[in-house]
């Protein structure tokens, strides 16, 4: 009963987030996923695993098909060959049964998260002003420096 009225909130919060905050959401998730996908390994849940991982290549491939490179410049490539690495890395880890390869692009995805929190929320004074979950249905939507 609950969970149907939560999935429509997640729903509506992704619907009516801006371009920038879908960043972060699909950096968080992906993060999210490998952690799962290793948890799920090491518990022998093998199925649950290959869904987290699938999730994870899916929302890497999402971020990469909505880079823009005209333009994004040299960051969009970049950001290109970045996420190739992530989803080649994965692959391999999930082949060989690495599951600290999980980790290893876990720990890359933080990273960028932070870089996005920082250039896309810092102002110049330092004041952050990364909307909240709450927010995100009042945030006047820009568009993102790198999406189309």
């Amino acid at each position: 009963m609950f969970g149907s009225g939560y999935q429509a909130y997640q729903k509506s919060s992704i619907l009516t987030a801006d371009p920038k905050r879908l960043i972060i959401l699909c950096y968080e998730e992906a993060i999210q996923g490998l952690v799962q996908a290793k948890t799920k390994y090491l518990s022998r849940d093998y199925e649950a695993k290959g869904r987290a991982v699938q999730k994870t290549l899916d929302l890497l491939n999402h971020l990469r098909e909505t880079l823009d490179f005209e333009r994004g410049g040299e960051i969009a490539k970049q950001l290109d060959r970045l996420y190739g690495f992530m989803i080649g890395h994965i692959l391999k880890s999930d082949h060989r049964r690495d599951v600290n390869g999980f980790s290893e692009v876990a720990g890359m995805l933080e990273q960028l998260k932070s870089a996005w929190e920082e250039a896309l929320y810092r102002q110049p004074g330092g004041k952050n002003i990364f909307p909240q979950k709450e927010d995100l249905s009042f945030s006047t939507p820009e568009e993102g420096i790198l999406l189309r």
